[in-house]
């Protein structure tokens, strides 16, 4: 695994920013950048089960994602979340090929007050083949959050 590092500066208070992180209805316009029709089902709370939902990317219409895990979380400054299997035409897979190219990985977000705003850092274990096309969509994911908190 390689680790993908992601950053950018909001101007709003890092509680906006965490909420509009983490809300349903605001997780799923910014989210948009990785999955048009993104979203989770689960809480957002220590020790909780969260599943990271969507239209599967292979264009078969079943539904895809990732069975994770909240390892941490302190509003408004950090969540962890360790994925640990995978969703794939509806089925949770949590071993085999498939699995191992991302279980067990954490993605963690940690939000910084700077500035008057607030500084947005995500760090992800990765696949090294994924790296590059998951910046990209980091870097876009990042850049709607920024226009939802800052409206």
């Amino acid at each position: 695994m390689k680790k993908l590092h992601a950053s950018i500066f909001i101007n709003a208070p890092r509680q906006k920013v965490w909420d509009s992180m983490l809300q349903d209805e605001t997780y799923r316009e910014w989210t948009s950048a990785f999955n048009p029709g993104s979203y989770y089902r689960g809480s957002w709370t220590t020790g909780s089960e969260m599943l990271f939902l969507g239209p599967s990317p292979d264009g078969t219409g079943g539904e895809g994602g990732m069975v994770s895990h909240i390892e941490e979380v302190r509003e408004p400054e950090f969540v962890s979340v360790k994925h640990l299997g995978i969703i794939k035409d509806g089925v949770r897979l949590m071993d085999g090929p498939e699995v191992e190219q991302w279980a067990p990985s954490f993605e963690n977000y940690t939000l910084t007050e700077k500035d008057g705003g607030t500084e947005v850092n995500i760090d992800m274990d990765i696949e090294e083949s994924y790296h590059d096309e998951f910046l990209k969509y980091w870097n876009g994911g990042l850049e709607k959050l920024k226009a939802i908190a800052e409206r």
